[in-house]
Formats: structure tokens, C-alpha cells, sequence
């Protein structure tokens, strides 16, 4: 399994045979996945010692891309992340942090915008919305999630204050232009949703279902609508 240039939380990396997880990774179910952002690495395996039968795994850690470069040169032209400012357009898969949840709408603060609207893959081969370049925005851009664009059933279920908290990341795709102010976004699909959050305590969590994630320091869970992670 190869790792990707670039990695976005949530993202499965490796197995836990393969690799130790370092900083900006967590383990989970004996893999190891990406915690925040950024470009994969791996440290070199040490010899074994004497007490050691086989030589230690490589720890895999992400390093964050640099906000202030013009451009993160990491891998062929089409994995590059640049921050050469893009506007979107329905159909692209966006990466946002929720800045307001309110009871018919949360907002974002959009990050990050996919220019393909096609499925890429991930580090085990599986497709995931929002092949393509990733276009980091560099002026401001508000999208919307209405409530009735959180699922694709049970609409009038929907707690917004259950799914999202202000603080998340969320991968979202853009279903229309929206006024003035704000892109509308839908993440009524499997892999679309929360890809990242803290808990109340401040803890990175990771995810343990469709609707919940999980504090490693505390073990308490708390709910989101969770994106499925790659």
C-alpha cells in the first residue's frame, strides 16, 4: 500500500503491521489513519537489538503543509494541493470547518476546493468523492449545510447539534451556488460528514461508527454525522 502525497483526516494510511503511528496519526481496528492534514512520512526501521527478534516497523507521521508557500510540491501534479485561490462550482467536494451550528443551518468556512468532481482513490484502493487537484482558499468562502441536506433519509430526524459542532472539518460537496454569501452544501453521502473533531476535553477523537466519535484519553464518545473514513 503506498501512501498518498497528501493526506486529510480520517485517511487510511497503512496497516498496523506495516507501520507505528507517530504524530498527526491514530490507530484504530490495527490500521493506522491520518489525524489533521498534511504530507505523510515515514521514519527507517531500526536493526533489531539484541532482545529483538525482527527489526522495528517504520513510524508513519504527518507534517503539516506550510500556510505561508505558495504551492505544496509533494507528488505528481495531480495529488498537488496549491493555494492559488478557486471558487466552486457545483459538484466539487470541499473541505470546510464549521464555524456556526444553529437549528436549520450549519456554516462553514471553506478550506479547501476539489476541481474534480470525479471519484479518487484512497490508500487501499477504494474510491472516495473529490478526485482531482485540491485548491486551498486563500480568501474568504462561506458555505451552508441546510438540514435537510445533512442525510439522504430521514430528513426531518435530523439534530443539527447532534451531527456538528463548530470546530469540525467536514468534507462536503456543493450542490448549488446559493445567494450572495453562501455555497449550499449537501453531505448526504456515506463518505461525506465530519472527518474531524475534538472533544469537549480538547482530545483529537477518531471515529467508531457512522454517528459517533470516540476521546482516546477519556474513552467518552460523542455524536456527529461521521464522514466514512477512506
Amino acid at each position: 500500500m503506498s501512501l498518498p502525497a497528501i493526506a486529510l483526516p480520517g485517511q487510511l494510511l497503512g496497516s498496523s503491521k506495516d507501520y507505528e503511528p507517530g504524530p498527526g496519526t491514530h490507530l484504530h481496528a490495527s490500521n493506522v489513519y491520518a489525524s489533521l492534514p498534511g504530507r505523510p512520512t515515514t521514519t527507517s526501521s531500526h536493526p533489531p537489538s539484541s532482545k529483538q527478534q525482527q527489526p522495528s516497523k517504520p513510524t508513519l507521521t504527518i507534517s503539516r503543509l506550510p500556510s505561508t508557500s505558495p504551492s505544496a510540491d509533494v507528488g505528481p501534479v495531480s495529488e498537488r494541493v496549491s493555494n492559488t485561490n478557486a471558487l466552486p462550482t457545483v459538484g466539487n467536494v470541499v473541505v470546510g470547518r464549521v464555524t456556526k451550528c444553529m437549528m436549520r443551518q450549519v456554516n462553514l468556512a471553506v478550506l479547501v476546493v476539489y476541481n474534480g468532481s470525479g471519484e479518487g482513490k484512497d490508500a487501499g484502493g477504494s474510491s472516495y468523492g473529490g478526485g482531482g487537484e485540491g485548491m486551498v482558499c486563500v480568501d474568504e468562502v462561506q458555505g451552508v449545510v441546510r438540514k435537510e441536506d445533512v442525510r439522504a433519509t430521514e430528513k426531518e430526524k435530523v439534530v443539527l447539534g447532534e451531527g456538528f459542532r463548530v470546530g469540525d472539518l467536514v468534507r462536503a460537496v456543493v450542490i448549488s451556488l446559493g445567494d450572495q454569501s453562501n455555497y449550499y452544501l449537501s453531505t448526504a453521502k456515506n463518505e461525506l460528514g465530519v472527518i474531524m473533531a475534538k472533544s469537549e476535553n480538547g482530545n483529537t477523537m477518531y471515529p467508531i461508527s457512522w454517528k459517533e466519535f470516540k476521546d482516546p484519553v477519556t474513552g467518552e464518545t460523542e455524536t456527529r454525522k461521521v464522514a466514512k473514513p477512506f
